[in-house]
């Protein structure tokens, strides 16, 4: 616990509480430069046994983190650990990664690719549920931002409605959901979504929305996997099976360090009906 107090006061808004039962946290670590280049999430599980005779459970969630990179920085986490055996050690984990981060910053590396990836990958790619959609690889936010260009007034914002939380193996799950009938609004929900830290710090933040435009007598409507793999598209396939108009589902993943294969869009597509239902 006291570790923990002096973790959220050292870091501020970069620590957040993903579960606080569970003993989850995340937090972001940059290369301190005044407009950092690079940036990675270090997600953490602290178990019963933790810090005399368990390590934590952790996730370094990054787009640009891939293979021998990971590797390296996972064996320089591991040292430590080992180096301080029954130690608090998440000060010595984060200012280790923040180490890495500078060095790159510094080095002569490429801008880091941007595009985030879902961190399971299924073995078949076979899947009914997929409709014919380009997925937007960008920020989520960014996404609307050439739709809603030509509208600069300022609409309402949308009283948004939160379902509850769903964990499975440490994974949790938790949809969001505002009326929406314009894609201003769909822009500004994600907005003020993505202002609340926990949200933001979700490994993967899932979404779709349909509008029903009257005068046509169409729907406007897509989807985002924020890099869960076909997510978005299983969730605007549920809601149009729901027949739902003018809303928009978001449905928050945070990552809990254990594999659940196809379970993941079961609860996502649960959450994401059990907040239509209410």
């Amino acid at each position: 616990i006291d570790e923990i107090e002096a973790l959220s006061s050292i870091y501020g808004e970069e620590w957040c509480v993903v579960d606080e039962d569970e003993k989850i946290y995340c937090i972001k670590i940059s290369d301190c430069l005044d407009q950092p280049k690079w940036t990675l999430c270090l997600q953490v599980i602290l178990p019963p046994g933790y810090p005399t005779s368990e390590p934590p459970i952790y996730q370094l969630n990054a787009p640009w983190l891939r293979g021998e990179e990971y590797t390296e920085l996972a064996n320089s986490l591991e040292e430590i650990y080992i180096q301080n055996l029954g130690e608090s050690i998440l000060y010595l984990w984060v200012e280790k990664i923040r180490e890495v981060l500078v060095e790159k910053a510094q080095s002569s590396d490429p801008e880091p690719d941007i595009k985030k990836t879902s961190e399971e990958v299924d073995e078949d790619n076979g899947d009914d549920f997929l409709l014919d959609y380009q997925p937007v690889q960008e920020d989520p936010v960014k996404l609307l931002n050439y739709i809603t260009s030509e509208s600069q007034e300022d609409e309402e914002l949308p009283s948004i409605h939160h379902g509850n939380p769903l964990t499975d193996r440490r994974s949790t799950f938790q949809a969001h959901l505002a009326p929406v009938v314009t894609t201003r609004q769909v822009k500004r929900v994600l907005e003020k979504l993505y202002e609340n830290k926990k949200i933001a710090s979700a490994t993967h933040n899932i979404y779709a929305y349909r509008i029903y435009c009257e005068d046509k007598q169409t729907f406007l409507q897509d989807c985002e996997d924020d890099g869960e793999t076909a997510a978005g598209g299983r969730l605007l396939h549920l809601m149009q099976i729901l027949d739902v108009h003018n809303v928009l589902v978001v449905v928050s993943r945070w990552y809990g360090g254990i594999l659940l294969g196809p379970d993941r869009f079961k609860h996502i597509n649960n959450c994401a009906r059990n907040v239509l239902v209410e």
